[in-house]
């Protein structure tokens, strides 16, 4: 497991995200446990997980061991009562990218490929918050960009879900601009079908062990963890490939009217 060498920063927003040096030589961004934000770390770990099976553009990620002893000679980290527990959640910082509130002119994405499984892992997780902040767009050569996944901290709805709420997810399209802007670049509706079977084709064995591998002192019960497999099993088999269709119709085809016959 590798170990913090230096800290760098405090990152911007509500996640309790730190930009930390570990002693492979790489930036991580870490997120710290926090109260009022219960399920930030296990919803990063299980969404990081499912998209790294899905071949998607998400930076590599791992659980870290932040010690009391490396905390307690940073301000910041003190200040903000990390770590809470032993382990956290870190993911590698991409370098020379600007979200999508920073990026006013994009004629192409070279990864489009992978678009469609961003949008439909959303749906599938139930991430409604796919804003412009959570893509990051690093630019190839002019106007020409590859994007980046990050943010899975409110998938399940929310970064503090309790189980009932699992078993009542919204079951419509999302409102999202940045999904607009993706489906922009989709090239075939093809990719949609594709990535819906891989999704529907994962091994439940592996989803359950992803969910097994959750820290117990993230606070998540057996019961939680039990009723988060159940929710994605259910939701890849009969509720997203409906979603599916009508962000289809409702989103994309309109964007794509060309393709119309």
């Amino acid at each position: 497991m590798i170990k913090p060498t230096s800290y760098l920063r405090k990152l911007e927003g509500k996640s309790n995200a730190h930009l930390i040096t570990f002693n492979d030589g790489k930036d991580y961004v870490v997120k710290f446990f926090q109260p009022g934000f219960e399920k930030t770390l296990p919803n990063e770990w299980v969404g990081y997980c499912l998209a790294r099976y899905l071949g998607l553009p998400v930076p590599y990620a791992c659980l870290v061991d932040i010690t009391q002893e490396f905390t307690s000679q940073v301000p910041e980290l003190s200040q903000a009562q990390a770590p809470q527990t032993r382990y956290q959640f870190a993911s590698l910082y991409v370098p020379d990218c600007q979200n999508g509130h920073q990026v006013s002119n994009v004629a192409h994405i070279v990864n489009h490929q992978s678009l469609a499984g961003i949008i439909l892992l959303d749906y599938w997780l139930c991430n409604q918050d796919r804003t412009r902040k959570n893509i990051l767009l690093r630019e190839v050569v002019r106007d020409r960009y590859e994007v980046w996944m990050i943010d899975q901290a409110e998938i399940f709805g929310t970064y503090n879900w309790l189980h009932a709420d699992l078993e009542d997810l919204p079951v419509e399209v999302l409102k999202s601009a940045t999904h607009q802007l993706m489906a922009q670049f989709i090239e075939n509706e093809q990719d949609f079908t594709e990535h819906l079977e891989l999704i529907q084709t994962m091994p439940i064995l592996l989803i359950e062990e992803i969910v097994s591998l959750i820290p117990d002192e993230w606070m998540v019960s057996k019961e939680e963890k039990k009723a988060i497999v159940t929710t994605m099993v259910t939701r890849r088999k009969t509720i997203l490939p409906q979603l599916m269709h009508r962000f289809l119709k409702k989103v994309y085809r309109p964007l794509h009217p060309e393709d119309e016959k």
